[in-house]
């Protein structure tokens, strides 16, 4: 999750087409109804999404997703080069590696390598599973350090490390962002900027994880779901996720979200339609 300096995008907000999703009118905003089973809830969602176009889920769009998150993660539209990536970037949270940054004291990384030896259990990163046990929700190096960044970088060049980092995008990130998404009422914009979030900020429920994040936006505006402005639900979560990434250090670059996702949403992107322009760390980036 490489962040750099401060960029602060002023845009003044232009009319907006509507893209929103709206799900049957039978069928729950998101997973709250007490009223049903946990098992009924979900097959409701699952059969209301179904009948919804794929938005970011789309092969072109869910590629056009990674680049963007790339961008903001390791300053490149090559996303498939960051199968490779690890360093401590001193954000506190460990070794930062591979496709959406898991980091080694969020659990997610050990998570992945736990997973990955449970199909493959002569890899070159099990040796280190029980240091990333031990350092897990910690920033420690203890027995991992160069050793372990060097199988890192070895084992991603095996096409079964680099699915297996795709798996657990998807199953831990991915996946859930744009269901989330859709059950709100979002279009592909928005599936996306529940998706960047989700890997910045983590699934978790505290204010500065993804549904925390979620829950504060949902007391200011509704969502499309709810009846509400598809803009003006994105434009308040997208306030809540820049003050929050604040939080974590004044300092922080913001620019995926001011000079990348806002301008996509206040040109009225809905649908996440290239050719594409945005800006990240004062970079510039374009997809045809």
């Amino acid at each position: 999750m490489r962040r750099a300096g401060f960029l602060l995008f002023a845009a003044i907000p232009v009319a907006l087409a509507v893209g929103v999703y709206f799900l049957p009118a039978d069928a729950p905003a998101a997973s709250h109804d007490t009223s049903k089973t946990p098992s009924a809830t979900t097959s409701r969602d699952d059969k209301a999404i179904a009948d919804l176009p794929p938005g970011l889920a789309a092969p072109a769009k869910k590629e056009l997703a990674q680049k963007l998150v790339a961008s903001a993660e390791n300053s490149t539209l090559d996303w498939r080069s960051a199968y490779a990536y690890i360093e401590d970037i001193g954000d506190g949270q460990g070794y930062t590696a591979g496709l959406v940054g898991f980091c080694s004291g969020t659990h997610d990384l050990l998570t992945l390598v736990q997973h990955y030896t449970k199909a493959h259990p002569d890899n070159g990163l099990a040796a280190y599973l029980p240091a990333l046990r031990k350092v897990d929700g910690t920033d420690s190096h203890e027995g991992l350090g160069p050793g372990f960044t060097a199988a890192w970088k070895a084992e991603a060049k095996l096409p079964a490390f680099q699915a297996a980092q795709d798996e657990e995008r998807d199953r831990v990130y991915f996946d859930p962002a744009v269901r989330q998404a859709k059950l709100d009422g979002l279009g592909t914009l928005g599936q996306f900027i529940y998706y960047d979030a989700m890997v910045f900020h983590g699934p978790g429920n505290d204010a500065t994880s993804f549904h925390g994040l979620r829950e504060r936006a949902m007391r200011e505006a509704d969502t499309p779901a709810q009846g509400g402005s598809e803009k003006a639900y994105l434009d308040v979560f997208l306030d809540i996720r820049r003050a929050a990434m604040k939080t974590k250090r004044p300092d922080l670059d913001t620019s995926r979200v001011d000079t990348a996702q806002r301008r996509f949403l206040y040109d009225g992107n809905l649908d996440l339609k290239t050719p594409l322009t945005w800006q990240v760390y004062g970079e510039t980036y374009k997809v045809p």
